[in-house]
């Protein structure tokens, strides 16, 4: 699964490669209400056919029919603003008179899509600086605190995994987890000894490893930019990770289980030289309180809660499972795990 702006980049490569003329449009920056933050990003064929987004949809709408009536003749870089006047806001869609900048860029063989798409492959974040003058781009590594930015002369854009996530166990459930973290634009490595469960894992894009969890953990040189997601249920598979993982400083750390379960996980990792507030920072029963049942459901619930973390929400307490089950029957208590 590709993240929207993967997905942009990768189509734009396509379409050039079979010799179709193509529109690359990045948000810039934005006023007031904006359906899409900065760095968002719309690919616009010669036809018409877009992928991607900049906008609720009205944007894109005037940029395709723009492309229809007039075909595709920009030659430079040109910096659009939409929704300036109250009338261009009711008209494009934007809300609360939100106004958004753009930068237009038509993309040739030269604009080196294919090299950016080789260094995303190969796990490197890399900036793309784009000249709007002479229409040049270069490809630089990257940090992963950097961000888009631009100054009326040069576009710089960020590609490939800020984040990275880590899930010990190659289970069902973690297959769905995998699967849609990698479309939120996590780098994904599933850490899994037992060969029973790693030799039938087929998820494209996620690195499996055989490892011992702790190993792992320390391997990855955990940052803030990380998440550890402990899903074996088997305490000498998730506690050796999650005891390395709270000692690091990625931004969620999590393990699955029912309440009686992760109340003898927190006893048990105290016992190991894990600290009071160390252990504050665990997460279990692990995601948000959405009836989940199914593995699916249940990845949504785990990467709702990741998110809400990653993003500084601070989440009610009948979001949170432990508390919305004790609020339930028994009976329906149980069948939720």
């Amino acid at each position: 699964m590709d993240s929207v702006d993967l997905d942009v980049l990768k189509h734009s490569a396509e379409w050039l490669d079979a010799g179709r003329r193509v529109l690359l449009v990045t948000v810039v920056k934005t006023w007031g209400s904006s359906p899409r933050p900065p760095g968002a990003m719309l690919a616009v064929r010669d036809d018409g056919l877009v992928v991607g987004s900049v906008s609720g949809g009205c944007i894109e709408d005037d940029l395709i029919d723009r492309t229809h009536r007039l075909g595709m003749t920009q030659q430079a870089v040109e910096v659009v603003t939409y929704g300036v006047s109250a009338d261009e806001a009711r008209r494009f869609g934007l809300p609360c008179g939100g106004t958004l900048q753009l930068v237009a860029e038509p993309l040739t063989r030269e604009s080196g899509m294919r090299a950016l798409l080789r260094e995303i492959e190969a796990g490197h974040l890399t900036a793309r600086r784009l000249d709007v003058l002479t229409g040049a781009a270069t490809l630089h590594p990257a940090r992963a605190t950097d961000g888009l930015a631009f100054d009326g002369k040069t576009l710089t854009t960020i590609h490939g995994p800020r984040y990275r996530m880590l899930v010990i166990g190659a289970s069902q459930l973690s297959k769905y987890l995998a699967q849609i973290a990698v479309g939120l634009d996590y780098q994904v490595t599933v850490c899994d000894p037992r060969d029973e469960y790693t030799e039938t894992w087929d998820i494209p894009g996620v690195a499996v490893v055989r490892t011992m969890p702790d190993d792992t953990v320390k391997a990855m040189r955990l940052d803030e930019r990380c998440a550890v997601v402990a899903l074996t249920h088997d305490p000498k598979l998730d506690d050796m990770a999650l005891l390395e993982a709270l000692k690091s400083p990625a931004f969620y750390v999590g393990a699955l289980g029912s309440r009686a379960n992760n109340a003898k996980r927190r006893v048990r990792l105290l016992e190991v030289d894990v600290t009071e507030a160390e252990l504050a920072r665990l997460h279990g029963p692990i995601g948000l309180y959405i009836g989940s049942r199914t593995p699916p459901e249940i990845a949504i619930s785990i990467l709702a809660e990741v998110t809400a973390v990653k993003n500084g929400v601070a989440l009610p307490d009948a979001a949170r499972i432990a508390v919305a089950k004790e609020r339930l029957t028994p009976s329906a208590a149980c069948s939720l795990g």
